[in-house]
Protein backbone atom coordinates (compact mmCIF):
# COMPACT_ATOMS: atom_id res chain seq x y z
CA UNK A 1 0.00 0.00 0.00
CA UNK A 2 3.08 2.53 0.16
CA UNK A 3 2.50 3.83 -3.28
CA UNK A 4 -1.12 4.00 -2.67
CA UNK A 5 -2.64 7.73 -3.69
CA UNK A 6 -4.52 8.47 -0.43
CA UNK A 7 -7.39 11.04 -0.59
CA UNK A 8 -5.78 13.13 2.02
CA UNK A 9 -2.88 11.49 3.71
CA UNK A 10 -1.27 12.93 6.69
CA UNK A 11 1.81 15.60 5.54
CA UNK A 12 4.44 16.27 8.27
CA UNK A 13 6.16 19.72 7.71
CA UNK A 14 9.35 18.71 9.44
CA UNK A 15 9.42 20.71 13.15
CA UNK A 16 6.71 18.57 14.97
CA UNK A 17 9.38 16.19 15.96
CA UNK A 18 11.25 18.87 17.61
CA UNK A 19 8.51 20.01 19.79
CA UNK A 20 7.64 15.76 20.31
CA UNK A 21 11.08 15.63 21.13
CA UNK A 22 11.10 18.75 23.91
CA UNK A 23 7.93 16.84 25.40
CA UNK A 24 10.13 13.37 26.30
CA UNK A 25 13.28 15.21 26.85
CA UNK A 26 11.42 17.36 29.52
CA UNK A 27 9.08 14.30 30.22
CA UNK A 28 5.54 16.19 29.57
CA UNK A 29 4.33 12.96 28.32
CA UNK A 30 0.69 12.79 30.26
CA UNK A 31 -2.13 15.68 29.26
CA UNK A 32 -1.64 19.57 29.67
CA UNK A 33 2.06 20.93 29.25
CA UNK A 34 3.94 23.30 27.56
CA UNK A 35 2.98 21.97 23.81
CA UNK A 36 -0.91 22.25 24.66
CA UNK A 37 -0.45 25.97 26.16
CA UNK A 38 1.54 26.92 22.88
CA UNK A 39 -0.62 25.03 20.63
CA UNK A 40 -4.01 26.76 22.11
CA UNK A 41 -2.84 29.97 21.58
CA UNK A 42 -1.79 28.97 17.90
CA UNK A 43 -4.81 28.21 17.60
CA UNK A 44 -7.21 31.39 19.10
CA UNK A 45 -4.56 33.69 17.01
CA UNK A 46 -5.32 31.55 13.98
CA UNK A 47 -9.20 31.76 14.58
CA UNK A 48 -8.75 35.17 15.86
CA UNK A 49 -10.47 33.98 18.82
CA UNK A 50 -9.85 35.08 22.62
CA UNK A 51 -9.28 31.21 24.02
CA UNK A 52 -8.52 27.81 22.52
CA UNK A 53 -9.10 24.21 24.23
CA UNK A 54 -7.17 21.37 22.68
CA UNK A 55 -9.37 18.35 23.34
CA UNK A 56 -9.17 14.52 22.20
CA UNK A 57 -11.33 14.70 19.26
CA UNK A 58 -13.61 17.14 17.22
CA UNK A 59 -16.40 15.41 18.35
CA UNK A 60 -15.62 15.70 21.54
CA UNK A 61 -14.99 19.51 21.04
CA UNK A 62 -18.63 19.51 19.87
CA UNK A 63 -20.17 17.17 22.59
CA UNK A 64 -18.61 20.06 25.11
CA UNK A 65 -20.07 22.92 23.15
CA UNK A 66 -23.46 21.48 23.59
CA UNK A 67 -22.83 20.66 27.45
CA UNK A 68 -22.16 24.15 27.83
CA UNK A 69 -24.57 25.76 26.51
CA UNK A 70 -26.99 23.89 28.41
CA UNK A 71 -28.31 21.50 25.61
CA UNK A 72 -30.82 18.54 27.64
CA UNK A 73 -32.97 16.43 27.24
CA UNK A 74 -35.59 16.43 24.05
CA UNK A 75 -34.17 19.70 23.37
CA UNK A 76 -34.33 20.41 19.28
CA UNK A 77 -30.80 20.82 17.63
CA UNK A 78 -31.07 22.30 14.30
CA UNK A 79 -28.10 20.53 12.35
CA UNK A 80 -26.82 20.63 8.82
CA UNK A 81 -27.34 17.39 7.10
CA UNK A 82 -24.91 16.87 4.42
CA UNK A 83 -21.80 16.67 6.64
CA UNK A 84 -19.85 13.69 8.29
CA UNK A 85 -22.01 11.86 11.49
CA UNK A 86 -19.61 13.20 13.99
CA UNK A 87 -21.23 16.75 13.20
CA UNK A 88 -24.74 14.81 14.49
CA UNK A 89 -23.97 12.51 17.20
CA UNK A 90 -22.96 14.26 20.44
CA UNK A 91 -26.45 15.98 19.95
CA UNK A 92 -27.53 12.31 20.89
CA UNK A 93 -24.93 11.85 23.69
CA UNK A 94 -27.11 14.57 25.19
CA UNK A 95 -30.53 12.97 24.61
CA UNK A 96 -31.49 15.71 22.37
CA UNK A 97 -33.39 15.56 19.08
CA UNK A 98 -31.48 16.17 15.76
CA UNK A 99 -33.50 17.69 13.63
CA UNK A 100 -31.30 18.12 10.14
CA UNK A 101 -31.47 21.20 7.65
CA UNK A 102 -30.62 20.52 4.02
CA UNK A 103 -28.10 22.23 1.66
CA UNK A 104 -28.13 25.31 -0.63
CA UNK A 105 -26.66 25.00 -3.79
CA UNK A 106 -24.39 27.92 -3.87
CA UNK A 107 -21.94 26.63 -1.24
CA UNK A 108 -23.37 23.24 -0.26
CA UNK A 109 -24.14 24.45 3.12
CA UNK A 110 -26.76 24.89 5.31
CA UNK A 111 -29.71 26.44 3.60
CA UNK A 112 -31.07 29.70 5.45
CA UNK A 113 -34.37 29.37 4.31
CA UNK A 114 -34.81 25.87 5.63
CA UNK A 115 -33.22 26.94 8.44
CA UNK A 116 -35.56 30.00 9.11
CA UNK A 117 -38.62 27.51 8.73
CA UNK A 118 -37.25 25.03 11.10
CA UNK A 119 -37.08 28.07 14.26
CA UNK A 120 -40.64 29.28 12.90
CA UNK A 121 -42.09 26.05 13.12
CA UNK A 122 -40.08 25.28 16.41
CA UNK A 123 -40.90 28.22 17.88
CA UNK A 124 -44.96 27.90 16.99
CA UNK A 125 -45.21 24.86 18.55
CA UNK A 126 -43.30 25.96 21.49
CA UNK A 127 -40.58 23.45 21.65
CA UNK A 128 -37.01 24.84 22.78
CA UNK A 129 -34.33 24.99 20.26
CA UNK A 130 -30.99 24.09 22.41
CA UNK A 131 -28.28 25.28 19.43
CA UNK A 132 -27.73 25.27 15.70
CA UNK A 133 -24.91 23.61 14.00
CA UNK A 134 -23.62 24.79 11.22
CA UNK A 135 -20.79 22.89 9.00
CA UNK A 136 -18.40 24.38 6.72
CA UNK A 137 -18.37 21.78 4.35
CA UNK A 138 -15.49 20.82 2.26
CA UNK A 139 -13.72 24.14 3.80
CA UNK A 140 -16.22 25.94 1.89
CA UNK A 141 -17.91 28.78 4.54
CA UNK A 142 -21.62 28.58 5.14
CA UNK A 143 -23.72 31.79 4.24
CA UNK A 144 -22.88 32.94 7.93
CA UNK A 145 -24.69 36.71 7.61
CA UNK A 146 -27.94 35.38 6.79
CA UNK A 147 -27.50 32.54 9.21
CA UNK A 148 -26.01 34.40 12.20
CA UNK A 149 -28.77 36.34 11.69
CA UNK A 150 -31.38 34.13 12.17
CA UNK A 151 -29.81 32.32 15.01
CA UNK A 152 -29.87 36.18 16.97
CA UNK A 153 -33.17 36.53 15.85
CA UNK A 154 -34.27 34.13 17.06
CA UNK A 155 -32.07 34.08 20.29
CA UNK A 156 -30.73 30.10 19.09
CA UNK A 157 -26.82 29.96 20.25
CA UNK A 158 -25.03 29.20 17.55
CA UNK A 159 -21.90 26.12 17.01
CA UNK A 160 -19.62 26.24 14.11
CA UNK A 161 -18.25 23.09 12.96
CA UNK A 162 -14.88 23.99 11.05
CA UNK A 163 -13.51 20.43 11.26
CA UNK A 164 -12.74 20.66 7.57
CA UNK A 165 -12.24 24.29 7.18
CA UNK A 166 -9.38 25.63 9.46
CA UNK A 167 -7.65 28.36 7.05
CA UNK A 168 -11.10 29.07 5.01
CA UNK A 169 -12.48 32.50 6.10
CA UNK A 170 -15.54 34.49 5.38
CA UNK A 171 -14.82 38.01 4.02
CA UNK A 172 -11.29 38.13 5.54
CA UNK A 173 -12.76 37.01 9.23
CA UNK A 174 -11.30 33.09 9.60
CA UNK A 175 -14.03 29.78 10.17
CA UNK A 176 -14.41 28.30 13.70
CA UNK A 177 -14.52 32.31 14.83
CA UNK A 178 -17.77 33.45 13.59
CA UNK A 179 -20.30 31.56 15.90
CA UNK A 180 -20.67 31.73 19.13
CA UNK A 181 -18.28 28.36 19.53
CA UNK A 182 -16.14 27.02 16.65
CA UNK A 183 -14.80 23.42 16.60
CA UNK A 184 -11.97 22.09 14.81
CA UNK A 185 -10.72 18.64 14.01
CA UNK A 186 -7.18 17.20 13.50
CA UNK A 187 -7.74 14.00 12.56
CA UNK A 188 -5.55 12.30 10.32
CA UNK A 189 -7.15 13.26 7.12
CA UNK A 190 -7.86 17.01 8.00
CA UNK A 191 -5.62 19.55 6.65
CA UNK A 192 -3.74 19.76 9.39
CA UNK A 193 -3.49 16.66 11.69
CA UNK A 194 -2.07 15.47 15.32
CA UNK A 195 -3.39 12.12 14.02
CA UNK A 196 -5.76 12.51 16.39
CA UNK A 197 -7.71 15.29 18.46
CA UNK A 198 -9.76 18.19 18.14
CA UNK A 199 -10.42 21.81 19.62
CA UNK A 200 -13.12 24.31 20.98
CA UNK A 201 -12.27 27.93 20.29
CA UNK A 202 -14.93 31.14 21.36
CA UNK A 203 -14.38 34.35 22.48
CA UNK A 204 -16.40 34.07 25.36
CA UNK A 205 -13.25 33.24 27.62
CA UNK A 206 -15.34 31.81 30.22
CA UNK A 207 -16.85 29.15 28.39
CA UNK A 208 -13.43 27.96 27.10
CA UNK A 209 -11.92 27.52 30.63
CA UNK A 210 -15.17 25.14 31.87
CA UNK A 211 -14.30 23.41 28.60
CA UNK A 212 -10.59 23.21 30.13
CA UNK A 213 -12.33 22.09 33.55
CA UNK A 214 -15.07 20.01 32.06
CA UNK A 215 -12.78 17.91 29.74
CA UNK A 216 -10.15 17.21 32.92
CA UNK A 217 -12.33 15.09 34.60
CA UNK A 218 -14.20 18.17 36.12
CA UNK A 219 -11.56 17.78 39.06
CA UNK A 220 -11.88 20.86 41.65
CA UNK A 221 -9.17 22.48 42.82
CA UNK A 222 -8.16 20.56 46.43
CA UNK A 223 -5.02 18.51 47.39
CA UNK A 224 -7.41 15.82 47.42
CA UNK A 225 -9.77 14.57 44.21
CA UNK A 226 -13.09 16.13 44.39
CA UNK A 227 -15.96 16.99 42.00
CA UNK A 228 -19.13 19.12 41.99
CA UNK A 229 -20.11 18.08 38.26
CA UNK A 230 -19.72 15.31 36.23
CA UNK A 231 -16.29 15.73 33.68
CA UNK A 232 -14.64 13.69 30.47
CA UNK A 233 -11.33 12.99 29.66
CA UNK A 234 -11.38 14.92 26.59
CA UNK A 235 -8.20 16.94 27.02
CA UNK A 236 -5.41 16.59 24.46
CA UNK A 237 -1.91 15.06 25.78
CA UNK A 238 1.35 17.08 25.52
CA UNK A 239 2.91 15.04 22.88
CA UNK A 240 0.43 15.19 20.44
CA UNK A 241 0.09 19.23 20.72
CA UNK A 242 3.54 19.09 19.70
CA UNK A 243 2.67 17.35 16.62
CA UNK A 244 0.09 20.32 16.03
CA UNK A 245 2.52 22.89 16.89
CA UNK A 246 4.74 21.83 13.71
CA UNK A 247 1.64 22.04 11.83
CA UNK A 248 0.51 25.33 12.48
CA UNK A 249 3.80 26.46 11.24
CA UNK A 250 2.94 25.20 8.12
CA UNK A 251 -0.58 26.05 7.70
CA UNK A 252 -0.69 28.48 4.92
CA UNK A 253 1.05 26.22 2.89
CA UNK A 254 -0.91 23.32 3.38
CA UNK A 255 -4.28 26.10 2.13
CA UNK A 256 -1.97 26.97 -0.70
CA UNK A 257 -1.40 23.53 -1.93
CA UNK A 258 -4.76 22.46 -1.62
CA UNK A 259 -6.02 25.38 -3.25
CA UNK A 260 -3.23 24.62 -6.30
CA UNK A 261 -4.93 21.14 -6.50
CA UNK A 262 -8.37 22.35 -6.57
CA UNK A 263 -7.43 24.97 -9.28
CA UNK A 264 -5.26 22.50 -11.66
CA UNK A 265 -8.13 19.56 -11.79
CA UNK A 266 -10.95 22.34 -12.95
CA UNK A 267 -8.48 23.64 -15.43
CA UNK A 268 -8.25 20.20 -16.26
CA UNK A 269 -11.41 18.22 -15.68
CA UNK A 270 -14.63 21.41 -16.49
CA UNK A 271 -14.88 20.89 -19.96
CA UNK A 272 -15.37 17.17 -19.84
CA UNK A 273 -19.48 17.09 -20.15
CA UNK A 274 -21.70 17.11 -17.24
CA UNK A 275 -18.44 18.21 -14.75
CA UNK A 276 -19.05 21.08 -12.46
CA UNK A 277 -17.37 22.15 -9.86
CA UNK A 278 -18.26 24.24 -6.57
CA UNK A 279 -17.12 27.53 -7.05
CA UNK A 280 -16.15 30.62 -4.49
CA UNK A 281 -18.84 32.82 -3.90
CA UNK A 282 -17.22 36.75 -3.90
CA UNK A 283 -16.06 37.08 -0.02
CA UNK A 284 -15.46 33.55 0.41
CA UNK A 285 -12.34 32.14 1.04
CA UNK A 286 -11.83 28.06 1.00
CA UNK A 287 -8.92 25.92 1.86
CA UNK A 288 -10.36 23.04 -0.88
CA UNK A 289 -9.36 20.69 2.49
CA UNK A 290 -10.96 18.66 -0.76
CA UNK A 291 -11.64 18.73 -4.63
CA UNK A 292 -15.18 17.78 -5.44
CA UNK A 293 -16.35 17.10 -8.68
CA UNK A 294 -20.31 16.54 -9.70
CA UNK A 295 -21.00 14.18 -12.85
CA UNK A 296 -24.86 14.80 -14.16
CA UNK A 297 -25.83 11.63 -15.75
CA UNK A 298 -28.07 13.23 -18.17
CA UNK A 299 -25.47 15.37 -19.30
CA UNK A 300 -22.09 13.39 -18.92
CA UNK A 301 -22.40 10.73 -21.94
CA UNK A 302 -23.10 8.07 -19.49
CA UNK A 303 -20.30 8.58 -17.43
CA UNK A 304 -21.19 8.18 -13.43
CA UNK A 305 -19.38 8.96 -10.26
CA UNK A 306 -19.09 5.37 -9.29
CA UNK A 307 -17.28 4.49 -13.03
CA UNK A 308 -14.69 7.19 -12.21
CA UNK A 309 -14.50 5.97 -8.77
CA UNK A 310 -14.01 2.57 -9.58
CA UNK A 311 -11.36 3.40 -11.71
CA UNK A 312 -9.34 5.00 -9.49
CA UNK A 313 -9.32 2.10 -7.58
CA UNK A 314 -8.55 -0.21 -9.72
CA UNK A 315 -5.50 1.95 -9.99
CA UNK A 316 -4.59 1.68 -6.19
CA UNK A 317 -6.15 5.53 -5.61
CA UNK A 318 -8.54 6.59 -3.05
CA UNK A 319 -11.29 8.31 -3.97
CA UNK A 320 -14.90 8.77 -2.51
CA UNK A 321 -18.62 10.12 -2.76
CA UNK A 322 -19.35 13.30 -1.15
CA UNK A 323 -20.66 12.70 2.80
CA UNK A 324 -24.40 11.04 2.77
CA UNK A 325 -26.77 13.31 3.97
CA UNK A 326 -27.51 12.63 7.61
CA UNK A 327 -31.49 12.32 7.00
CA UNK A 328 -30.60 9.30 4.69
CA UNK A 329 -28.52 7.57 7.47
CA UNK A 330 -30.27 4.59 9.04
CA UNK A 331 -29.62 5.38 12.52
CA UNK A 332 -31.49 9.17 11.91
CA UNK A 333 -34.09 7.41 9.73
CA UNK A 334 -36.85 8.84 12.14
CA UNK A 335 -35.21 12.18 12.41
CA UNK A 336 -37.60 15.12 11.16
CA UNK A 337 -36.35 16.84 8.02
CA UNK A 338 -35.95 20.13 6.38
CA UNK A 339 -35.70 19.16 2.90
CA UNK A 340 -35.62 20.37 -0.79
CA UNK A 341 -33.72 17.39 -1.86
CA UNK A 342 -30.80 19.38 -2.28
CA UNK A 343 -28.13 17.38 -0.31
CA UNK A 344 -29.59 14.10 -1.76
CA UNK A 345 -28.70 15.35 -5.31
CA UNK A 346 -25.22 15.85 -3.91
CA UNK A 347 -24.38 13.08 -2.63
CA UNK A 348 -25.43 11.10 -5.84
CA UNK A 349 -23.40 13.14 -8.23
CA UNK A 350 -20.47 14.14 -6.23
CA UNK A 351 -17.28 12.37 -5.82
CA UNK A 352 -13.76 13.66 -3.81
CA UNK A 353 -10.68 13.68 -5.40
CA UNK A 354 -6.79 13.13 -3.98
CA UNK A 355 -6.34 16.39 -2.95
CA UNK A 356 -3.50 16.16 0.37
CA UNK A 357 -1.01 18.50 0.24
CA UNK A 358 1.83 16.11 -0.30
CA UNK A 359 -0.16 15.07 -3.90
CA UNK A 360 2.83 15.18 -6.51
CA UNK A 361 2.35 17.16 -10.23
CA UNK A 362 2.77 13.07 -11.39
CA UNK A 363 0.15 11.54 -9.26
CA UNK A 364 -2.05 14.60 -10.01
CA UNK A 365 -1.90 14.26 -13.93
CA UNK A 366 -2.35 10.50 -13.82
CA UNK A 367 -5.71 10.97 -11.97
CA UNK A 368 -6.85 13.41 -14.16
CA UNK A 369 -5.63 10.64 -17.11
CA UNK A 370 -7.73 8.19 -15.31
CA UNK A 371 -10.76 10.40 -14.69
CA UNK A 372 -10.80 11.50 -18.71
CA UNK A 373 -10.27 8.00 -19.79
CA UNK A 374 -14.14 7.06 -18.49
CA UNK A 375 -15.24 8.99 -21.37
CA UNK A 376 -12.90 7.84 -23.61
CA UNK A 377 -14.25 4.11 -22.99
CA UNK A 378 -17.48 5.50 -23.62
Amino acid sequence: MSNKIWLSPPHMGGKEIEFVQEAFDTNWIAPLGPNVDAFEKQLAEATQTTEAAALTSGTAALHLALRMLGVKQNDIVLCQSMTFAASAFPIVYEKAIPVFIDSERDTWNMDPELLEDALKTYQSQGKRVGAIIVVHLYGMPAKMNEIKALAQQYQVPLIEDAAEALGSSYFGQPCAGLGDMGILSFNGNKIITTSGGGALVSNRSEWVKEVRYLSTQARDPFPHYEHTKIGFNYRMSNVTAGIGRGQMLVLSDRVTKRREHFDFYQQKLANFPGVSFLPEPKGFYSNRWLTTILIDPEKSNGVTTDQIRLKLDAHNIESRPLWKPMHLQPVFKDAAKFDRGVSEDLFAKGLCLPSGSSLTDEERELVVSLVKSCWNEG
